[in-house]
């Protein structure tokens, strides 16, 4: 009988990414901070996604928000679906550029792995606790690391560690895989955001603005294949992962509306100081209970909104 397989793994690997992108970030050899030998039957990039996958903090974003808090309805989106809607744009967009898609899918399914509960409003409620405390402030990317790094033990490679870290704010991520990670993730929340907004009636199709939808496209899907051929257009041609002007700017001004009216709008600002209550209180117990800000914010920053909830009613009662 033949052989299934005449060469190692890797090697067969390394022969597969020789036709990748010149560009592209290579498998082999693996980096990370406690070497370990490399499997025989997967690259190092997508251990990395199983151990992500197989994760309790990943298990939990299907109980965190996106937008909206304890949604009536079974089609609102959450962290992990975010993630995952995000995740299926980014394999798309680094295999039509040849780049590295297991890198990518692995920094895609582990970007969000450090949101807290409640969305936008968890988030600047943890971040206000610690600056008041003298603290440096809570950034959900920074804690995206922190917890595959120390609080699920994940040994993960440096360029998955770099493009969780990088996927937002002012330093972009060193691979162009973590680049495509931090476009689409605001891709794919700018629209599917609006498809929930629209869903909840905090806006109508008509609310939204006329030229930037008359650019890019009136459903999500004409909106992110819009989004999409732009960056693969303009990524080819750059050697990097850029947006034209035209249609970036669209987007950029399309989530600055939505920031205005939904994120940061009346519906979400109804809901913020029932949130803010709920979780400084919960905070401050904690702190007294565990004895320091960090140990408090790593436990609330891992509950799931309906958590939240039930720890606030069981030990406010008390």
């Amino acid at each position: 009988m033949a052989q299934l397989a005449r060469t190692s793994f890797r090697e067969r690997i390394e022969r597969l990414e020789d036709s990748l992108s010149p560009l592209a970030t290579r498998s082999y050899p693996a980096v990370r901070e406690e070497p370990e030998p490399d499997s025989d039957h997967r690259t190092p990039f997508q251990r990395d996604r199983d151990r992500i996958v197989h994760s309790k903090s990943f298990r939990r974003l299907k109980h965190k928000t996106q937008v909206f808090i304890s949604p009536e309805g079974d089609h609102y989106r959450t962290r992990l679906t975010h993630t995952l809607e995000a995740c299926g744009i980014a394999r798309n967009v680094a295999r039509a550029l040849g780049l590295n898609e297991d890198l990518t899918e692995a920094i895609g399914l582990g970007h969000d792995l450090g949101h807290p509960p409640f969305g936008h409003t968890g988030e600047g409620v943890l971040d206000a606790c610690l600056r008041e405390r003298g603290g440096s402030g809570f950034r959900h990317n920074e804690h995206s690391l922190r917890v595959v790094d120390v609080l699920e033990r994940l040994n993960l490679t440096e360029p998955v560690r770099d493009g969780i870290l990088r996927h937002t704010g002012p330093v972009p991520p060193a691979t162009l895989e973590g680049r495509i990670v931090r476009v689409v993730d605001r891709v794919a929340y700018i629209n599917h955001d609006i498809d929930d907004a629209i869903r909840a009636g905090v806006l109508r199709f008509e609310d939204l603005p006329r030229a930037e939808i008359e650019l890019l496209g009136s459903t999500g899907s004409e909106r992110i294949e819009t989004l999409v051929v732009d960056l693969l257009r303009h990524s080819e041609e750059a050697a990097d992962i850029v947006q034209g002007d035209e249609v970036g700017s669209a987007m950029m001004r399309l989530r600055a509306f939505m920031f205005e009216r939904v994120y940061l709008g009346p519906i979400a600002q109804a809901e913020r100081p029932r949130i803010e209550r709920m979780l400084r209180w919960l905070f401050e117990h904690y702190v007294e209970e565990l004895g320091e800000e960090q140990a408090a914010v790593d436990w609330l920053a891992g509950m799931t909104d309906r958590y939240a909830e039930r720890e606030f009613e069981r030990l406010a009662e008390h």
